[in-house]
């Protein structure tokens, strides 16, 4: 039927003032024709879309979805900001709740918390909005600065450090968005943020990694270094490495790391033992090398204290 074929979330009410009637909408709703949101929300069954989000896919479209239940009950304009567009731009929100849809209204005060919902008000100049699923969004740079306003340091350097692996966004985009967000709530925090965040960590587990670090107290390591042995022959690329006599490398081992270095046909062990020839490699070549994995960035002291030993730190 064509009344849940549009491009919006539809209303109940909107629904059966058209003609359609309660048997109708819960045979929609039974088919997939409609996905319901909340109570008395709908959404057509084709705008679901899988993308780049917090976690799987589906916890992107259920984020998704409640972003355009809320925006349909709101009655004032609003743009999706904060987690909730950092969601929507795919900036790897880690390890925070995503229970809350993150909306702001371009106005100094009237801010308010519901149990799905935090309506934020702040200023909003039209640079600042962008367009992300046919939403109204804030830009990659005032979301990083919102959410480094708002959430703890690690989570934000995480969300930080991917936005700066897209195209088009830079260091000195986020500084220009910290500018602009001078004297509110949350902006020192932010500066830090900023200050600590570096687009060559490739992933959440680098970026955690590298907070890790500086929480320990360890120099800061050159990051995506390239290895030559002393013939000038190249090695490999590693995520962590420090000068020293011998050269330290560090190594951040997640799952998903080595489904990204599969090549058409490998299977899992091929990937292994390759990445066991390059450790070996990259020992013969005069290197320590420390590995360690998601656990580890749990309960980082003992790696903390190897690496200390080995960099005579």
């Amino acid at each position: 039927m064509d009344l849940w074929t549009g491009s919006a979330p539809l209303r109940r009410a909107d629904l059966l003032a058209a003609g359609v009637s309660a048997k109708e909408l819960y045979g929609a709703v039974a088919a997939g024709h409609l996905t319901r949101l909340r109570r008395g929300i709908y959404l057509p069954a084709r705008l679901r879309s899988s993308g780049a989000g917090p976690g799987a896919p589906d916890e992107f479209d259920r984020h998704l979805d409640a972003v355009r239940g809320a925006l349909c009950r709101l009655h004032t304009p609003v743009v999706v900001s904060h987690l909730s567009a950092a969601a929507l731009h795919g900036l790897e929100p880690w390890g925070l709740p995503m229970r809350r849809v993150h909306v702001t209204r371009d106005r100094p005060t009237g801010a308010r918390r519901r149990s799905d919902l935090d309506l934020h008000a702040s200023p909003l100049t039209s640079g600042e909005i962008v367009s992300r699923h046919g939403i109204a969004v804030t830009s990659v740079p005032r979301t990083v600065v919102d959410v480094a306003r708002s959430v703890p340091f690690e989570q934000a350097v995480v969300v930080a450090d991917a936005a700066l692996r897209l195209e088009g966004a830079t260091v000195g985009s986020l500084h220009d968005a910290l500018h602009r967000a001078r004297g509110w709530p949350g902006v020192t925090a932010a500066e830090r943020v900023v200050r600590f965040a570096d687009g060559r960590s490739a992933s959440v587990g680098e970026s955690r990694s590298r907070v890790r670090i500086h929480q320990a107290g360890l120099p800061v390591p050159d990051l995506q270094h390239n290895v030559v042995d002393s013939g000038g022959e190249w090695l490999a690329r590693v995520d962590f490495r420090w000068d020293g006599t011998p050269p330290v490398i560090g190594e951040f081992d997640g799952k998903g790391k080595y489904g990204r270095m599969l090549r058409p046909g490998q299977k899992p062990g091929d990937v292994v033992f390759e990445e066991k020839r390059r450790e070996d490699a990259l020992r013969r070549a005069g290197s320590e090398v420390v590995r360690w994995t998601w656990d580890d960035l749990d309960e980082f002291a003992p790696t903390a204290a190897h690496l200390r030993r080995l960099l005579r730190y």
